[in-house]
């Protein structure tokens, strides 16, 4: 559906039958149509919200640059037009990010948090490392992007096993704009969101996939040691994109949102 609000248009995928609503971001350079076998699969006990970051999808964006602080501003205005109440937040990678500051800014739309792939900030070389990947994701064709993606990813096993959901993955990354690609990295290398872990009210469940290298254990463990309530899951032959390479995960996030 469209929500249209004072910060712009949004396209937000929305699934399921009830209970309280849950909000799922997108990782960097994708779309909320990635959530789509996850909405399904919670689709008898949740109504899910998977809105288009800025310039992702199908949302609006002005070519401005932006913040990482902007994107959790839109999830807020997403929020009080669409939905009743606090919600429950799964954010995985970029979509992890805006969550917690999305919990810092507005911890009164925030319910529980479930943090995936993460972090707060990305240390010292964030401008250098960003700024560099901002630049290939302009200059280098999508197409030419995707093998560096995957491999991020996912994990060797499931890239064998299951080369549907690679694919489709694959294919939502190719068709977003290169330019909105390129403006979110810029706003990774802006951000700083660690002072403010201490602040998050929400419970919170961190995971992060032992083999991710995008945002290894150690940022997770930042997270889960700063962020009051929070408690650490190590997911073993895991990759970058937890909750879509591991189905198995859906059900225990979702008891655990459930508590």
């Amino acid at each position: 559906m469209r929500v249209d609000t004072q910060r712009g248009g949004f396209e937000v995928a929305v699934s399921g039958r009830g209970g309280r609503r849950l909000v799922v971001l997108h990782a960097l350079a994708l779309s909320g149509r990635l959530w789509d076998p996850m909405a399904d699969a919670l689709a008898d006990s949740r109504t899910v919200l998977a809105p288009d970051a800025r310039g992702h999808g199908g949302s609006d964006w002005d070519r401005a640059p932006f913040t990482i602080a902007d994107l959790a501003d839109d999830v807020a205005a997403i929020v009080e037009a669409s939905a009743e109440g606090p919600v429950d937040v799964i954010g995985l990678s970029m979509g992890g990010s805006t969550a917690i500051l999305l919990a810092q800014r507005r911890p009164d739309l925030v319910a529980r948090l479930v943090l995936a792939d993460t972090t707060a900030c990305y240390g010292p070389n964030r401008v250098a490392q960003w700024t560099e990947r901002a630049e290939k994701a302009v200059d280098v064709p999508r197409e030419k992007q995707v093998g560096f993606q995957v491999d991020r990813w996912f994990s060797p096993s499931f890239l064998q096993a299951r080369p549907e959901e690679v694919r489709r993955v694959s294919d939502i990354f190719v068709a977003t704009d290169s330019a909105a690609h390129a403006a979110a990295c810029h706003a990774f290398a802006g951000l700083d969101a660690e002072p403010g872990l201490g602040e998050i009210k929400a419970p919170t469940l961190v995971l992060v996939g032992r083999d991710d290298y995008a945002t290894p254990p150690a940022m997770a463990e930042v997270l889960a040691a700063r962020i009051p309530d929070a408690r650490l899951e190590v997911l073993d032959d895991t990759r970058h994109l937890s909750l879509i390479e591991r189905p198995d995960l859906w059900v225990r996030v979702a008891t655990y949102l459930n508590d």
